[in-house]
């Protein structure tokens, strides 16, 4: 990684993106530029200066003057506040993506993330139905923690796009104008989960990075994208204004961590919680991850963090 002196002419620096550079290498003239995006991850706009002395030739001269980063094709840590163009140039407020964790079924667990039991001991679903797993204390489910294997519990990860603002009643759905999100991409660590419906119906993904990030993209077809179409000022919603769509999903645990501990061992840690005897704190193996959420209009991100468990038999 290096800075590129943006002290002299503009400098356009670009990299493709790795779908980009696999459909290049085959060599079959198939690669064609379609799509690009813009971002400006190392400006502070709060530099402009509008009582510069020098005139107004110098009011954003110390922007123009700041260092930028050369390209770098780690998608990671490239292009998390996308540039966009928008039709309608009297916005007041854009809109942004929140996770809602109003509901009974969408609150993460109180650790301050979503966890996801990688199998069914550790669920509590097995046929044993061993006192050693959190998914329940007691009979009751555990709220936060989703089920991986078998999807047999009502938590979901669900995340809403409108106008958080009280300057809007909610009722103005339309202010959000071409700016409503019908699909989104969803990123998450292929080696460590996928995604689902509510139901648990496995989403198909776009390609696999040679990160091993999962790219999805869903939308209304695959049941994940909804119309939030309630107007009221109800304690449910996570928008305070007018709301567009809302993303509802679940995540499945892949093979390797529902059937050996040795990515827990490389990547994560243990830990102790409740487990379904109530009285009993159990260790548990985990694995620390994010899914990113980015709406496709917008180009508007948002992080959710997740934790892999499961339980250590002893």
């Amino acid at each position: 990684m290096a800075f590129l002196d943006n002290s002299g002419d503009i400098i356009l620096d670009a990299v493709l993106t790795d779908h980009g550079r696999k459909v290049l290498a085959k060599g079959d003239g198939s690669f064609r530029i379609t799509k690009f995006a813009l971002g400006d991850e190392e400006i502070n706009y709060s530099l402009y200066n509008a009582n510069q002395p020098s005139g107004s030739a110098y009011y954003d001269l110390e922007i123009l003057q700041t260092p930028v980063l050369e390209s770098f094709t780690n998608n990671g840590s490239s292009m998390k506040t996308k540039l966009v163009t928008l039709s309608n140039n009297n916005l007041l407020y854009l809109p942004v993506l929140k996770t809602n964790v109003n509901l009974i079924d969408t609150k993460m667990h109180t650790s301050g993330a979503f966890f996801i039991a990688v199998d069914r001991s550790t669920e509590g679903t097995d046929a044993a139905g061993t006192n050693s797993a959190v998914g329940y204390v007691g009979t009751d489910q555990v709220q936060g923690i989703l089920f991986g294997e078998s999807f047999e519990d009502s938590n979901y990860i669900r995340i809403d796009q409108g106008l958080d603002t009280t300057e809007i009643s909610p009722k103005q759905r339309t202010s959000i104008g071409d700016m409503i999100e019908s699909s989104y991409i969803i990123q998450i660590d292929n080696r460590l989960g996928f995604i689902t419906d509510r139901n648990g119906n496995r989403v198909a993904p776009d390609f696999i990075d040679d990160d091993n990030i999962g790219f999805y993209t869903v939308d209304s077809s695959d049941g994940i994208v909804v119309d939030n179409l309630d107007d009221s000022n109800s304690t449910t919603q996570t928008i305070a204004g007018p709301r567009g769509t809302s993303v509802e999903f679940k995540i499945g645990a892949s093979l390797d961590l529902n059937t050996s501990t040795y990515l827990f061992n490389q990547l994560g840690g243990t830990a102790l919680m409740k487990n379904k005897a109530a009285s009993v704190s159990q260790s548990v193996n985990f694995i620390d991850a994010m899914v990113r959420v980015t709406g496709m209009s917008t180009g508007y991100t948002i992080d959710i963090p997740v934790r892999f468990i499961k339980t250590v038999v002893s």
